[in-house]
């Protein structure tokens, strides 16, 4: 049975993610993807782009690269959800060029404070972000041509409503590419208990199940087009790589390395509107 989380969840979300960006964009180890010992690897950016964005739009805190497999066009308009500090609005910028529109959409203040400062820094007059909670995206209907999200949606509670926003702002034929962290199976219970709840494993979901959450909101049947073992690319491959504070995390919770290995993926997804 998957995890109830409510209001409250969302909260200390917010919360969390206030802090980091009130660093610049710095997460700290305990605040990474499932409490490992480094934020997020770069899953498939390309480190040339990477360096050419302004400081702070990337926080280290997305789990794959999915603008790249949007194969975005001149003109285009892009939605990013949980834009963060600003790498995938300003990475899908530069594709759709001075034509094109890229919008941001974060529900921290002290987030998008940031992504603007970086805007600005930046010189990028094709993006705007906006804040606003994913269940219910301050976008008009059918006027998008792609959605993308890095690592957020998975934080969501109500992940069925963020996919049945998003197949109605995408214009009939429009695509949404995501990455996100699903399980392969239910994580033990103690271990969910010790990590921060703004962890983006804590509200993962079995992947079957959101899979199915992208069919049930009319959207076209999903493809999965990456597909990581998560936490062995973040330095959870076994026990014996983990850092001092990993292993004593798993030791707090009373959790052996084999009953979590090859539990946490991180899958880019592919879908059409119908």
């Amino acid at each position: 049975m998957e995890k109830v989380h409510d209001e409250s969840t969302v909260e200390r979300i917010r919360e969390e993610y206030s802090r980091i960006a009130e660093r610049g964009g710095i997460a700290e180890q305990g605040e990474c993807c499932a409490g490992t010992g480094s934020c997020s690897p770069q899953f498939g950016y390309d480190s040339g782009e990477i360096e050419a964005l302004p400081d702070g739009a990337d926080m280290g805190l997305g789990c794959g690269a999915p603008v790249g497999a949007l194969e975005l066009q001149p003109g285009e308009t892009v939605l990013d959800l949980g834009s963060g500090g600003g790498i995938d609005v300003f990475l899908a910028a530069g594709q759709v060029g001075p034509e094109g529109r890229v919008i941001g959409i974060d529900m921290t203040p002290s987030m998008l404070a940031l992504a603007r400062k970086n805007a600005g820094e930046g010189g990028y007059d094709n993006v705007e972000f906006r804040e606003g909670r994913l269940e219910a995206l301050p976008v008009d209907d059918a006027s998008i041509d792609a959605v993308t999200s890095n690592c957020v949606i998975n934080l969501v509670p109500d992940k069925q409503a963020v996919y049945r926003e998003i197949a109605r702002v995408l214009r009939p034929g429009g695509r949404v590419i995501v990455s996100d962290i699903v399980v392969e199976r239910p994580l033990p219970e103690s271990l969910l208990r010790e990590m921060n709840e703004a962890n983006c494993v804590v509200t993962a979901i079995l992947r079957e199940r959101y899979l199915d959450v992208i069919r049930d909101a009319g959207l076209g049947e999903p493809e999965v087009l990456r597909d990581i073992d998560y936490l062995a690319a973040a330095g959870w491959g076994d026990r014996e790589s983990m850092n001092e504070e990993s292993r004593a995390l798993l030791d707090r919770a009373g959790v052996d390395y084999e009953q979590i290995r090859d539990t946490v993926h991180s899958i880019t997804v592919r879908a059409f509107k119908k």
